[in-house]
């Protein structure tokens, strides 16, 4: 049987990467998906033919999650297009490379705002939702390594997942009487669209890997079997946790 059958999940930020990954994850295991990105274009397209051949149902949502307004709308309109909402997955964000002296408040604005304002208040929609429908709930927010390590010249995307860390442990017990559980789930260095500089600079490439116990990238479908577990059933008794998908990279962290 299929782990979400019957199950409506939203994933922001899922037009590549990780979230196209944890898109097509709950849907080949029977998932609804509503998918997200700022705009609709064929990779969105794709998607959907995709997860409709296996027999699913998916709809593409644009919204710009850095907008408070517009993730507010994002999730109600989510909630509206199969008539319910049991998964959300904040998977959207973004980084900004700068040394600390040289940020501006435009690119802090822009970072704290898309990976932990909007899944704030992402998350406060659901869990309106959730409680006058009397519906449990699953969410989870996909952080980084960098709320636990630091990452020198990338200091807003460090303080927005170290606040995404504390925020979900927060609410795993606020949200727990209304059976609402929140987890994060933490990927190290990943093969995705936004680590490209890095999979093109063999030197350093090699630098990271060194400090990965099990010498390799991590792949999305790494992360997306994570994602898929914390949103099952097998997961019923976990919530404010985080789950690192890094190869052993965390402890072993050293820069270089």
């Amino acid at each position: 049987m299929k782990r979400f059958k019957n199950k409506i999940a939203l994933i922001t930020g899922s037009s590549q990467g990780i979230g196209e990954a944890c898109a097509l994850r709950l849907a080949k295991e029977g998932a609804d998906i509503i998918l997200n990105g700022r705009k609709f274009d064929e990779r969105g397209e794709e998607l959907i033919a995709e997860i409709k051949a296996m027999g699913g149902r998916a709809e593409f949502l644009a919204a710009d999650v850095s907008k408070t307004k517009d993730v507010i709308k994002l999730v109600k309109d989510a909630i509206e297009v199969f008539g319910s909402l049991d998964i959300l997955v904040n998977n959207a964000g973004l980084e900004t490379k700068a040394d600390f002296w040289e940020v501006t408040e435009e690119d802090y604005d822009l970072v704290m705002d898309t990976n932990l304002k909007g899944v704030f208040f992402g998350i406060q929609t659901f869990v309106n939702y959730c409680r006058k429908a009397k519906r449990p709930g699953t969410i989870i927010n996909m952080s980084s390594v960098h709320e636990e390590i630091v990452f020198p010249h990338f200091a807003a995307y460090c303080a927005s997942k170290g606040g995404l860390k504390m925020l979900s442990r927060n609410l795993a017990t606020e949200l727990a009487p209304f059976n609402i559980r929140v987890n994060n789930v933490a990927p190290g260095a990943i093969s995705t669209p936004i680590n490209q500089d890095l999979l093109n600079d063999k030197k350093q490439l090699e630098k990271v890997i060194s400090n990965i116990p099990l010498k390799r990238m991590g792949t999305v479908d790494d992360v997306a079997a994570v994602v898929a577990f914390l949103a099952s059933d097998e997961a019923a008794y976990v919530t404010g946790s985080t789950y690192y998908v890094d190869g052993g990279l965390t402890y072993h962290y050293e820069e270089q």
